[in-house]
């Protein structure tokens, strides 16, 4: 290596073809469907987004049906914006493709074991995760991933956590 004019400096390479970032390809092609035929592009555009719209709303319309909605409009235990707030997350991963991962607990969960499991919640499981979530008191970091662990493991731990809750009330409370 030789001592250059430090304006001049380039520093030297180390020959490796990770990077490729000199060569950009910018130039958009002829044939680009985009150029050649704006209106056609457009409305494969808005039919595909319609699409997708179609298949969320009749996500949501199953998982509404599946947690008995309507008696959460009511409002009588919960903010019906809670629930709204958990159909849309699990309307989210419904959206995902079945060969994809999601983090649930910190660990990557197959995308369609994730759905198998929210589509078996029901009005009860709703309860016990907004329940549990009025009574919790610890900062929670990332709300999101915390909500879908919650939703997630409601099927499996439902049962034991009324048990423990009995138990407690009953025989740990000192209120006999």
């Amino acid at each position: 290596m030789k001592i250059k004019d430090q304006e001049f400096r380039k520093s030297k390479g180390n020959n490796t073809d990770i990077n490729k970032t000199e060569f950009s390809d910018t130039e958009i092609s002829e044939t680009d469907p985009i150029i050649s035929n704006p209106t056609a592009s457009d409305s494969d555009f808005q039919e595909k987004q319609r699409d997708v719209m179609d298949e969320m709303e009749a996500y949501r319309d199953i998982i509404r049906q599946n947690i008995d909605y309507p008696c959460f409009e009511t409002g009588r235990f919960h903010k019906q914006g809670a629930v709204d707030e958990l159909v849309e997350l699990m309307v989210d991963v419904m959206m995902m493709p079945d060969q994809g991962t999601i983090r649930i607990a910190g660990v990557e969960k197959p995308v369609a074991i994730v759905k198998n499991r929210f589509m078996k919640l029901n009005y009860m499981h709703m309860e016990y995760v907004l329940g549990c979530m009025d009574k919790n008191t610890t900062r929670v970091g990332n709300i999101k991933q915390y909500l879908l662990t919650a939703l997630y493991n409601a099927t499996l731990t439902i049962d034991n956590y009324y048990q423990a809750e009995v138990n407690h009330d009953m025989y740990g409370g000192g209120n006999l």
